[in-house]
Parts: structure tokens; sequence; C-alpha cells
């Protein structure tokens, strides 16, 4: 039975990496793998982007109402079906992975972050954690050396934890992997959004 990945991880934590790596190992072995992405990630426009400089333009880019698993099924015999950003997709997208997994045979393997800059779930994410078969960590580190696991965002290079849940790095909006420590200092000991 083909199961539903879900590796996720503070931002910088290498996971467009890792997508990136899975489709070449995928490819590597004459398989078909799709690359997709949530059409609310514009960062990149239609690529998967990583920081080391790698990039792959998706074969599927999910608006937000698509029914995932008719557009995977309609491109034909996949072998894999990869998806970064995953934690924009809506709820019933992720219930979509799993019935491609399950009930069609293939692999996914969803890449992306758990929460938010309030340290809020994203409800791919939350979605995706009540359903994957396999949830993998992916981790980096934070500016003090211990293992970073909350998102800050900085707007004009100030810390801020109020705001829209979506705002996709630009010219003012950056962000910042933490500790629980460091995240704690910057935010007053705030976790409440």
């Amino acid at each position: 039975m083909a199961k539903l990945y879900f590796r996720y991880g503070a931002m910088n934590s290498g996971k467009s990496t890792g997508l990136l790596q899975a489709a070449f190992n995928y490819e590597e072995r004459g398989q078909r793998v799709l690359l997709a992405k949530p059409g609310v990630d514009t960062k990149g426009d239609q690529d998967v982007v990583s920081r080391l400089g790698v990039t792959r333009t998706v074969d599927l880019v999910f608006a937000p109402d698509a029914d995932v698993r008719q557009l995977v099924l309609a491109a034909g015999d996949v072998d894999c079906l990869l998806v970064d950003e995953a934690q924009f997709l809506a709820s019933a997208q992720v219930d979509d992975l799993l019935r491609l997994a399950v009930l069609d045979g293939i692999p996914v393997l969803a890449y992306g972050i758990r929460t938010d800059f309030r340290t809020e779930a994203f409800p791919g994410s939350a979605r995706l954690m009540e359903l994957a078969h396999t949830l993998e960590e992916l981790k980096t580190i934070c500016r003090c050396g211990r293992k970073a696991m909350f998102n800050a965002r900085l707007i004009d290079g100030v810390f801020v934890f109020d705001g829209s849940q979506v705002a996709i790095d630009g010219v003012d909006v950056t962000y910042e992997s933490l500790c629980g420590n460091c995240y704690l200092e910057e935010s007053g000991g705030r976790l409440d959004g």
C-alpha cells in the first residue's frame, strides 16, 4: 500500500531541497513524478525554489478549491506525487492526498511548515498531522544553536506577532526560524497569536 508522508520543519530546514532530491531519486530509477504546490504560494511563481539555488518548475498548481485527486489522476500514470508548501492546502485537499495514496496506490510526499508565526497550525498542516501515515520532522537551528521550531515574522526588520496567517516573503516581510527560548524572548512570552 502506498502512503501519505508529511515532512515538516521550521523555515530553512531544507524542505524544498529534500523534495527536489526525492524527485531526482525517483526519476533516476525511471519513475515518473509529479511536482505540485498550492497556488497561494507565489514565491517562485511556478517553481519549487531551494535556498541552495536549485529550482524546478512544478507540474501542477492547486487552486484553493481544486479537486487535487482529480487533477493528479488526469495527469496519467504517476509513480509519486511531491507537494511543496503543503501547509497552504485546504483540509479537503489533504483528504484527497490520502485518497491518492490509499485508493490509487500513489505515494504522496508532502513538505511544509507546521505552524505560522503566531504558533498556530495551518489548516493543511493540521490535517496532515491527523492523516499522514508517516510524520518526519526536518530540523534546522536557531541563531543561538538550539533546534528551531518556530517561524517568527519580521516586517522591516522588526518582529511582529499579529497579522494575517499568510504573507509570502517580500521586500518588507521576512522570517526567522527560532527555538522556543528565542521565540518567547522576542515575543515577550506571548504564544497566543
